[in-house]
């Protein structure tokens, strides 16, 4: 049995120490995120509630919004974003936190809508 020889970088074999840990979570995100406060209104799906927020962050694919009330994980809503007078359909994805402000809920978007927040969101960096 010959003995192993060590293949030459040139061939493309080789991987390089720093490519091989683990992605960092805001490597994983589908999209940036970016602190902006708007205002919005939601509305929950098939009740006639509406509450007052705002955004704590925003991205393409939803928001983390502040809100009076907790709405529980699943609840369908529909975000209205006050100022430029749009309306999306979203989902909250975990249970809200809670803080001084309110109730912390993450949402998602039913479908990616980068202009909804009327911002233009910086490239993704991997």
């Amino acid at each position: 049995m010959k003995p192993s020889t060590p293949q030459k970088a040139s061939q493309g074999t080789s991987v390089k120490p720093g490519l091989t840990r683990p992605m960092t979570s805001e490597e994983r995100r589908r999209a940036q995120r970016v602190l902006l406060r708007i205002a919005v209104k939601v509305h929950v799906t098939g009740k006639p509630l509406i509450l007052d927020g705002f955004t704590h962050t925003v991205s393409a694919n939803g928001a983390l919004i502040i809100v009076s009330e907790p709405l529980a994980q699943g609840t369908k809503i529909s975000i209205e974003n006050v100022r430029a007078q749009k309306t999306v359909e979203a989902t909250v994805v975990r249970p809200p936190q809670f803080n001084g402000d309110g109730s912390l809920i993450p949402v998602e978007f039913g479908a990616v809508s980068p202009n909804f927040w009327n911002i233009f969101f910086p490239p993704v960096v991997n």
